[in-house]
């Protein structure tokens, strides 16, 4: 469950690695990153690269907010500005970024789908 927040300084919260995920950091702005209900922004290095595609049990809604993420099994490349929303089942990636990547990341679980 998120917290009742106003609005703050995002830059005293410090990044975090994500699990599983070399060359991804997190800062989690809201909720609870133990679970699928939460926002933050992910932070992908230069030349990052990730082998599997990804599928997840819940919904996640992606803004680009700079530079550039590059989906390897569709061939696209996605840009700042960019949004993306992929319900639960969906496949998406692998992904790769040669320039690295900002994006602001919200998560959540479908009530019903329980």
């Amino acid at each position: 469950m998120k917290q009742e927040l106003e609005f703050f300084d995002v830059s005293s919260l410090p990044w975090e690695p994500i699990p599983g995920l070399s060359g991804i950091e997190q800062k989690v702005l809201a909720g609870d990153k133990n679970s699928a209900d939460f926002s933050r922004l992910a932070r992908i290095a230069a030349g990052a690269e990730f082998d599997v595609p990804l599928v997840h049990d819940f919904w996640e809604e992606i803004w680009i907010l700079e530079g550039s993420v590059h989906d390897r099994r569709t061939g696209l490349t996605y840009t700042a500005g960019m949004y993306s929303c992929r319900p639960p089942g969906m496949v998406h990636g692998p992904f790769a970024s040669t320039e690295g990547c900002l994006v602001f990341e919200v998560r959540y679980t479908d009530p019903h789908r329980r």
